[in-house]
């Protein structure tokens, strides 16, 4: 069976790092993204099963990019988990209304995380 792809989208190399490390050692195949662009190049070129999303980012915004994705029928079964400083009850409603899947407000627990991303797989 092929490992779980998981894409990180966060312009935030600390939360990159230790993200990547946590999703590798717990047996996933992890792309990372550093930006609203690199994380659309990276999703259609990997069509990954889940994308850990920040909302804040320089380009194009975490909203947006969940917008673009779940227009595009080849990401029906991708999930999307938004990981966000964002924590108002408006962001969070709007991330589940444009078609989150989960959201997360930082600062997270690693361990809550990967029980959520094992959850959305399935």
């Amino acid at each position: 069976m092929n490992p779980t792809k998981v894409l990180i989208v966060d312009d935030e190399p600390n939360i990159l790092l230790s993200l990547d490390f946590l999703m590798k050692k717990n047996g996933f195949q992890v792309f990372l993204a550093r930006n609203g662009q690199e994380a659309l190049e990276s999703a259609n070129e990997h069509i990954p099963n889940v994308i850990i999303l920040d909302i804040m980012m320089p380009d194009v915004d975490g909203y947006e990019i969940c917008k673009t994705l779940k227009a595009d029928t080849k990401f029906n079964q991708t999930k999307i988990i938004f990981l966000s400083a964002k924590s108002k009850e408006s962001d969070i409603a709007k991330g589940f209304e444009i078609g989150a899947d989960a959201y997360m407000t930082k600062p997270f627990v690693n361990k809550i995380l990967l029980e959520k991303v094992k959850e959305l797989v399935g």
